[in-house]
């Protein structure tokens, strides 16, 4: 069985592989790991900008432990005295309006009440929704899932849909993908296995982009698709800001604030009452940013 301090070494070198693999695929952009250490522990947030196709983006590692505050508590729902923690979360957003963004995070939280368990996820935001992509996206991310429990997927992807969701807009973020939180070691899953889970995920991230990269990257775009693009990243930072769980502990637990907002995108823009053409694959991308949507079987509505 691995402890905390044996599950963050194992996250800190798969942080550098990803940056790696991205990099590699960028064939210009070049991360820049910026360790850091606080009071609450140490971490590397890795950053790049100006990449041919990825335009601003992070893969970040951080292993902290401190005060588990009264504010964590209400957010968390835990009574406890001290917290550990440690994860990697990435974001990247692309040059290009035909490539979507992507988020991924794994995580492994501890309790000294005894409690431990495991968060994250990956979902994939286009500006313009490919449902070929869609379907070879959800279909990753199932064969995954079904590796290691057959319930995870069809769990974990109602969860995204409900978690990256703006009900001020009565629209979800992108197509979802993965999410899970309070995942815990019992008889069926060991805390061994969840562990191979999360890393399994995230050895699948770089992968899953690289590929939509080389499909997608160099793709030529128009001034109005550009448009398209920051008016999708306006909604995106929206949810970040408003809803995102991850931003909220982050300023909570006093973390690093560059850390915590390098998930928005280097430009977004807001138009009063937008509505896009009707007909256009603009409307089209709209019409289908809905919860429930059966990406594998052809986009029917579950």
């Amino acid at each position: 069985m691995k402890n905390i301090e044996t599950i963050a070494n194992e996250y800190k070198k798969l942080q550098q592989a990803i940056i790696k693999t991205l990099e590699e695929a960028d064939e210009k952009g070049k991360f820049r790991n910026d360790k850091w250490t606080s009071e609450l522990g140490t971490g590397v947030t890795s950053v790049i900008s100006d990449g041919a196709i990825i335009e601003k983006g992070a893969v970040n590692f951080s292993y902290v432990k401190g005060k588990f505050s009264s504010g964590m508590e209400k957010i968390l729902g835990e009574k406890a005295s001290q917290y550990s923690a440690t994860g990697i979360s990435s974001i990247l957003h692309p040059h290009n309006p035909w490539m979507p963004i992507i988020h991924m995070n794994v995580r492994y939280f501890a309790l000294d009440n005894g409690t431990s368990w495991f968060g994250g996820g990956i979902d994939l935001t286009p500006h313009y929704i490919n449902t070929t992509d869609a379907a070879d996206f959800h279909q990753t991310l199932k064969d995954i899932c079904d590796q290691y429990n057959s319930t995870f997927y069809p769990d974990f992807k109602k969860r995204a849909d409900e978690y990256f969701y703006l009900p001020h807009r009565n629209e979800t973020r992108g197509i979802g993908g993965i999410f899970f939180d309070r995942l815990k070691p019992n008889e069926e899953n060991s805390l061994e296995t969840l562990f191979k889970f999360t890393v399994s995920l995230a050895k699948q991230y770089p992968v899953i982009y690289c590929n939509l990269m080389k499909k997608h990257g160099r793709r030529p775009f128009s001034s109005q698709e550009k448009e398209w693009q920051n008016l999708r990243r306006g909604r995106y930072v929206e949810f970040n800001l408003v809803h995102d769980r991850g931003t909220k502990f982050g300023l909570e637990s006093g973390g690093n604030i560059e850390s915590i907002l390098v998930s928005l995108p280097a430009s977004a823009t807001w138009k009063y009452n937008y509505e896009p053409e009707p007909g256009s694959k603009e409307e089209q991308t709209l019409l289908v940013l809905k919860k429930g949507i059966n990406w594998v079987d052809g986009k029917t509505i579950e």
